[in-house]
This record gives structure tokens, sequence and C-alpha cells, in this order.
């Protein structure tokens, strides 16, 4: 077990990012053993490039893994760049709403945003394959359908035809099925019922007869209190808790069915993203690609405790009936394909997303031990 303070780990990253960024700045400027000798004249510009953005961002920064890690990655770009690289941070809501965070990018509104892609659904069909599909990949498989498979090169495809370029950079694992004010047991339960859920799992509730709505984080506690909902889902544990779910919904139920990983993503607008320099585009995708293994270790790295004091509180913990599970299950996957028969860019991305899992799934099904056991 580590002993080191936060403070030192977010050091010991900014170290790692500052030498990404020299590295790279270094290269640029043709100082490298081996390079041609610097040139000057136009386009030759010897002073490092500063880069000035407003950042408006989907979830608040004081919810931990979910909304702090884009401060993580602010602070490292800050750092390493030795403060030529700056991204201003507006909490959800301050300049641009949580949910038009991509919209506003791809107007020029402001120049980038960190949010998650699910939220694009109802303008880019095939974007929640990129932020979190029901049933779908772990996290670390979702690692290596990005960066090996086809995951970034689709992605970078579909947004880049909307003047949007996005950058992998904040990953998290499952998070709760969600918080009820009452059982739910059968499929027969989730008639009627008003809950918060988001991206295609939303659409699979409302498969099954439930009624779907989107709201912001902010505001789910009032509605939860006030009866307007029945139940949510938003985050991991240690988020929901810090919302208050378990005071106003007490029966917390498991697996995360809906979003077995969470993506998020740096979206940069296009034309700007082009006008950037090659050291400046290489720190930013330095920091988010360090950002996401910083990320995805602080998501799992605090739910053990918050789970512990859960059972000594008394919350009731529950996991799912294995036959709503199933049920859950084949009507995820008919909405998948309802989806994907409506869209060719959904169909397109979901099939290779499939065809990596099989790949995927030998390995997975030969490395690791499925022990419950540490």
């Amino acid at each position: 077990m580590s002993s080191s303070s936060p403070s030192v780990s977010r050091r010991a990253f900014a170290l790692g990012v500052t030498f990404a960024v020299l590295f790279t700045a270094l290269a640029t400027a043709s100082l490298l053993p081996g390079a041609d000798a610097p040139r000057q004249g136009p386009g030759k510009a010897a002073a490092r490039e500063t880069l000035r953005w407003r950042l408006p961002v989907a979830f608040g920064t004081q919810l931990p893994a979910l909304g702090d890690n884009i401060l993580t990655v602010r602070d490292a770009l800050a750092e390493g760049s030795a403060g030529s690289l700056t991204l201003e941070v507006f909490e959800p809501g301050e300049i641009v709403s949580a949910f038009a965070i991509t919209e506003a990018v791809r107007l020029d509104k402001v120049p980038a945003g960190y949010t998650w892609l699910g939220y694009d659904q109802g303008r880019t069909p095939a974007a929640p394959l990129f932020g979190a599909v029901p049933f779908g990949l772990s996290p670390w498989a979702y690692l290596a359908w990005w960066y090996e498979g086809e995951g970034e090169g689709l992605a970078l495809e579909i947004y880049h035809d909307q003047g949007l370029h996005p950058i992998l950079c904040g990953l998290i694992g499952p998070e709760t099925a969600g918080w009820f004010r009452k059982p739910i047991d059968t499929a027969e339960d989730l008639e009627g019922l008003k809950i918060r859920f988001a991206g295609l799992g939303g659409k699979t509730l409302q498969a099954l007869g439930a009624s779907v709505t989107m709201i912001p984080g902010s505001d789910l506690f009032q509605a939860l209190e006030k009866g307007a909902i029945d139940a949510t889902e938003y985050s991991l544990p240690v988020v929901d808790d810090k919302l208050g779910f378990p005071r106003v919904a007490p029966i917390n139920y498991f697996p995360g069915w809906h979003q077995p990983f969470t993506a998020f993503h740096l979206v940069v607008n296009l034309q700007r993203w082009n006008g950037l320099a090659p050291a400046t585009q290489s720190a930013l995708e330095t920091a988010c690609t360090a950002g996401v293994t910083r990320n995805l270790a602080r998501s799992e790295g605090l739910q053990g405790a918050v789970l512990e004091r859960f059972q000594r509180e008394g919350v009731d913990t529950r996991v799912l009936d294995p036959a709503l599970l199933e049920t859950l299950r084949t009507a995820a996957q008919a909405v998948l394909e309802e989806e994907a028969a409506a869209d060719p860019t959904f169909a397109r991305v979901y099939a290779d997303q499939q065809r990596f899992a099989e790949r995927y799934a030998v390995w997975d099904a030969l490395a690791y031990p499925r022990s419950a056991a540490p």
C-alpha cells in the first residue's frame, strides 16, 4: 500500500507530463540529437506557444473521480508547460449547459469542453457507444478498443465531420444500478417508474415501461426528496453519497449493468485544434492520457471505504435479481439492435465494438481468474 499523499501523487503525475511536454517542445525546436538544425523565418517561431482556453465541464469538480479529474489534467498541463498552457475550468451551467458542451464547442462559443459523449445521443446516434454501453466492455477493454482497436479512429472520423476533435481524457468503472425509494424485484416493478437515467441504459428502461427523464446531477436530490422522480442513477457510490442519495432513496442496487465503463472526452473545436503547434497538441494528448490512468485508479480506489461505511450506516445495498438482470440484458440488446438498424454509423461502430469484444473475450476468459477473492 502506498503512503504517498495526494499532493505528492499529483506532483509525480505533473512531472511525467512535464517530461513529455519538454520532450515534444525540444523535438519541435529541432534541438534533439540527430534533428535538423533550427531554421529562422516565417512560421518558425522560437517561442513556446501560449494557450488560454475557457473550458466548461459537464460534472461538478467537487465530485470525486467523476468531476475532479479535469482539475488534475489542468494542473499537470499548466505545470508541465511552465504555465504556457492553461485551461480555465467553468462549472456546469456557468457558461454552457452540461448537456450542450459539444454543440458550444462546434459553434466555437468555447474552444473546448470536458464532457460525456452520451449527452450527444440526440444529435449523434453513435455517440453513446463512445461513452457507455449497457452490458458492454470493461474499462480496461474499452481502453484497448480505443487505443489499440478502431475506437479512436471511428470517433475522430465521426466528430471531425462535425468540426470537433475528441480526446479520451477520463475513465471510471461501473456505476451503481441506481437508488430507489422502493424495491425493484421484477420487470413489472419498472412499469411507470419515474426514474432519471441516461444514454442507452435509459432507452432500455423506457422499453420496459419506465418513465425516463434526464435531470442534471445538481438537481437530483431535490427531485427525489420532493417525489418528482422515484429513483435515479448517476455515478459511483462515492459520488452518489456526496449528492445525498442515501438520505432520500435508501435502496441501492448493483451491478451497474448500464455503464460498465464511463468514458469522458476533451472535445476541441477542430479548426482550433488544427491551428495548434504539434507540441501543444502532443501536450494536451499526453495530459489527457495520463488523466485517464489516474482517473480509473481513483475511481476504483475510493469505492471500498464508502461501501464499508454504507454497511455500517445501514444503507440497503442489494443485488438485482438474476431474472430481472437477464430481462434487462435482453431489452438492452434489442435497443442496441434497433439503434443499429436506424443509423448506419451506429451500426458500424457497434459492429466493430462487438468484434473487438468477442476477440478480447478469449483472452479475458483465459487470463483472469473468476474467484471473488482479491
